[in-house]
């Protein structure tokens, strides 16, 4: 093998080329980015970065110099068009192409757009670049109103920063209670009265009829009931779509999401693919899915780059994400879809305690509340398919780790 192409330029990009060089391939690698940045972090974008506590050149992954040094041809502001699977070559625009003995489609995820009246408005914004965040900061004075439609992990984080900074936020959500898709009641409730109590009015099993504005620009969001939410600047947030056509339209085989076996290989044995935009087995779960996180596209990353090199399948890690918002860690392992038990350790209202979701009192996931012994000791343990007694597991009297040790399957 003497040419690999990437297409993309996020976590999962940068995890499989750094993984490359340090398995020893010295063939060329041509990375392919839609951006003019380099590889960089994306998660910051609704939190430090967006109250302007570090800047751009720190959310990079690497310097300009190391892919230099280690001969990663950028091709950035570049977009591609086309896979060409029976020449092995991608179609770039400006036009051109690029040979490849094996590729890997890294191209992420993008916002799920708005279809309501008014959602063409000027300081509509989405968040998923640097160049995003930018435009909201620049709408985003002090003593501005914010409307934030969608109560994910995008959707919250984002309240939670523009709040920092002096902003008068509102978040909107369509579904009974906040992050419904994602966490437990529980778990909703304590990011409810925590943002309450920083200032942000949530409304929830909200119906939004239209935007308002005047002279082409946002000035409000019309509920249903006709109540008008004065808004500066509105962001949305409700989910994100996988991008899969590059590979739809190649003939590549797509369900939700570009699926990969464990190796992170296409239909296509030349071609790879490897974060947001993948539909992957959960091996953890014993059944497949799409998964939305840095660990994700990290571990596909490497996962792709071994294969390509016919090396030894790294070790597949219990899926993790994590959420900061004001002085919270969300730190979850696992994925809590189908328990029939949740075990609460620690006071909820202190803003220490970890969230054990169990099924037939296996452990499949864990939300550790500003606990990060839990958090780590959950990953070990959901992999090891651990069976635990609730009891003992709500027991604040025992470390975690004396629970660990005596429950039936323990740690190796």
């Amino acid at each position: 093998m003497k040419k690999i192409a990437v297409i993309g330029a996020g976590q999962a990009a940068i995890s499989a080329i750094v993984s490359l060089r340090q398995a020893g391939f010295q063939g060329a690698i041509r990375l392919i980015g839609e951006e003019p940045f380099p590889p960089y972090q994306r998660p910051p974008l609704s939190k430090t970065y967006m109250k302007g506590q570090v800047d751009a050149e720190r959310l990079f992954f690497k310097p300009a110099p190391w892919y230099t040094d280690n001969a990663i041809d950028l091709a950035l502001d570049t977009r591609a068009t086309g896979i060409d699977t029976g020449a092995r070559r991608v179609a770039t625009d400006p036009g051109g192409h690029i040979d490849y003995d094996a590729l890997l489609i890294a191209t992420g995820s993008r916002a799920r757009k708005l279809t309501l009246p008014g959602a063409d408005l000027a300081n509509v914004f989405e968040l998923r670049t640097l160049t995003d965040v930018a435009r909201i900061r620049s709408s985003l004075a002090q003593g501005a109103n914010l409307v934030v439609i969608g109560a994910g992990y995008i959707g919250l984080e984002a309240a939670a920063a523009a709040t920092q900074i002096g902003v008068n936020v509102t978040v909107v959500e369509y579904a009974e209670r906040v992050l419904e898709r994602v966490t437990s009641p529980i778990l909703s409730e304590f990011f409810v009265r925590k943002h309450r109590a920083e200032g942000v009015e949530i409304q929830t099993s909200a119906r939004i009829e239209k935007l308002v504005g005047a002279k082409g620009r946002v000035s409000g969001v019309e509920l249903r009931d006709g109540t008008v939410l004065p808004a500066d600047a509105v962001l949305v947030g409700i989910g994100i779509v996988p991008n899969q056509e590059l590979a739809s339209d190649a003939g590549i085989q797509c369900n939700n999401g570009i699926v990969v076996d464990r190796d992170a290989r296409t239909s296509d044995r030349f071609v790879f693919a490897a974060g947001d935009c993948t539909h992957r087995p959960l091996v953890h779960y014993a059944r497949e899915g799409r998964l939305e996180s840095v660990h994700n596209a990290i571990e596909q990353g490497k996962l792709a780059a071994a294969a390509m090199l016919g090396k030894p399948r790294p070790l597949e890690d219990c899926p993790w994400f994590w959420s900061d918002q004001y002085d919270v860690k969300l730190q979850i392992a696992g994925l809590s879809a189908g328990y029939d038990d949740i075990v609460i350790r620690g006071d909820v209202n202190s803003g220490h305690f970890a969230a054990f979701y169990l099924k037939e009192s296996r452990l499949i996931a864990t939300d550790a509340i500003n606990s990060p012994q839990e958090f780590l000791l959950s990953k070990k343990l959901i992999t090891a398919h651990s069976i635990f007694d609730p009891a003992a597991l709500a027991d604040t009297t025992r470390s975690i780790k004396e629970i660990a040790a005596s429950c039936s399957a323990g740690l190796e």
